[in-house]
Parts: structure tokens; sequence; C-alpha cells
């Protein structure tokens, strides 16, 4: 363990000596707080993963596992998504997720760095973060609340269990085919995040309303309205395939939170 901060170049450098595989998770990732402090996603997002690249070049780390996210491609021009889709940067977020992906394919082109990046697809499950609309709306069901207050409930998203990520970033970290691609992950299919309430709640076995509050809204031009994934470079360059349906997913994260319902907060719907 290293105690230290993405962004300071020397304590990125002793966590990257001697190593010889780098998973670089390390990101600001709340869309709505972009909108407030641009500058800290740059110096975090942008900063933070060339730290991780010169020193993974300093130090000789042959194999670079960056995390990008599906948010790079904006709204989908086309589904599903492959990753030759452009580059659309509808928040500071993904600009500067944007940013990182092509600085970090410099590094694969100019010094010829082991970089592979990976772009999951809403990745949840147990232990996400309140943040995310899946574990807010759980909790906020366990707590016996009937109406919930949330954001646009038209966007459609292909949502991926945690541990098909997971055993989708080892299976991108062993494979060399991946050497200087962009890959996605994601399930392959989408569904809105009305819909997608209503199916906890069916799980849940019980009845809720649902508004979308004006507070909870993103500018129109900035919210994502649609993503769904292709994820046939996945499977071809790795053989990896998900193994988790939407409803086989939630069912495996209501029961966690259930247990665990001390770790959350329930009050409101988290930003």
């Amino acid at each position: 363990m290293h105690r230290g901060d993405i962004r300071d170049h020397d304590s990125v450098s002793r966590a990257i000596a001697g190593c010889d595989t780098v998973l670089h998770l390390a990101a600001l990732i709340g869309i709505p707080y972009s909108y407030e402090s641009p500058l800290a996603y740059i110096r975090t997002n942008i900063e933070g993963t060339y730290n991780v690249l010169e020193n993974a070049r300093i130090h000789g780390c042959p194999n670079v596992i960056i995390t990008s996210t599906s948010e790079t491609y904006g709204s989908a021009q086309y589904v599903p998504i492959d990753e030759n889709h452009p580059a659309v940067g509808q928040s500071p977020y993904a600009a500067t997720k944007i940013g990182a992906d092509q600085i970090s394919l410099s590094y694969f082109r100019s010094f010829n760095l082991g970089v592979k990046i990976i772009r999951p697809f809403n990745t949840y499950g147990p232990r996400q973060s309140a943040r995310a609309v899946i574990p807010t709306v759980i909790t906020q069901i366990l707590a016996g609340k009937k109406h919930l207050a949330l954001g646009n409930l038209q966007p459609t998203r292909d949502l991926t269990f945690v541990t098909d990520t997971v055993e989708g970033f080892l299976a991108v970290a062993g494979s060399d085919a991946c050497l200087g691609e962009a890959i996605n992950l994601g399930v392959q299919t989408e569904i809105s995040i009305g819909n997608l309430v209503q199916e906890i709640a069916r799980i849940m076995k019980t009845d809720i309303s649902i508004e979308s509050e004006a507070l909870r809204l993103r500018p129109d031009a900035s919210e994502v309205t649609r993503l769904l994934s292709d994820n046939s470079k996945v499977r071809a360059l790795t053989g990896w395939r998900p193994q988790y349906d939407l409803s086989r997913g939630l069912e495996a994260t209501i029961e966690w939170m259930r247990i665990n319902q001390s770790m959350y907060g329930n009050k409101h719907y988290s930003t």
C-alpha cells in the first residue's frame, strides 16, 4: 500500500516502481461536480493519467491499463456504439477522459508503451457509491420510501455488473492483442432510467411512484441520452463474455445492500 495522490508525480512513481502491470482507476467521476470545478477534473483525469504514463515509461512497466468511460462517446450517433464512434465531450468530465485517452494512445505510438484502454459501460453492483442511481434507489426502497424524485428518466444505459467488468479488466490485461487499443466493456443491452427504477421495484416487490425533478436535470446539451455498447471487439480479442444479465445483477446487488444497509445513508437522493 502506498499513500499518495494521483496528481503527485513522485507518489505515483513510488507506486509504479517494480510493477509489471498497472491498472489505472483513479479519477474524478461525478458529472454534476464537473460543471462546478472543471479544473479539478483536468488536474486529476488528464494530469493524473500523464503521471501514470510517464512513470510507467520511466520504470519500464510493460502493461498499462487505462480506465476510460462510455461517456467519451456522448449521445449515441449510431448503435450499438463501437470503438470507432466519434468522441464527444458533452461534459467537462467526458472531455477530460477523452484527453486522457488521447495522451495514453500518444504514449503507445510515441514511446511504445504497452497501453490498453478500457471503456466500461455503466458498471454497477455491491459496494457502489450511493451517488449512483441504482444503490440510491435500492436503499431508499429498503428504507420504506414509496415516492422517488430523480433526474431525467428517458436516457438509456448499458449496465454491466461489476463481476463482469472485473473479469473484462483481467482479460484485457492478459491479452497482447489489446495493446494500443481502446476496448468497450458492455453487455450490449440498454434500458431507460425510468424502466430501470421500475425493474428494481419489481424485483423488490414494492410499488413506487417516480417524478423527474428539475433540480436533478443536467443541461440539455450535456445530457448523454443513449448508450448501447458493441462488445464484439473485446469478445474477439480476449474471449470475454458477460455472465450477468440485468435481472441477475440487480438481484445480487439488492441482496448485498439488504444485508449491508448500515453502510449507506437513505435520507435523500445523492447527487
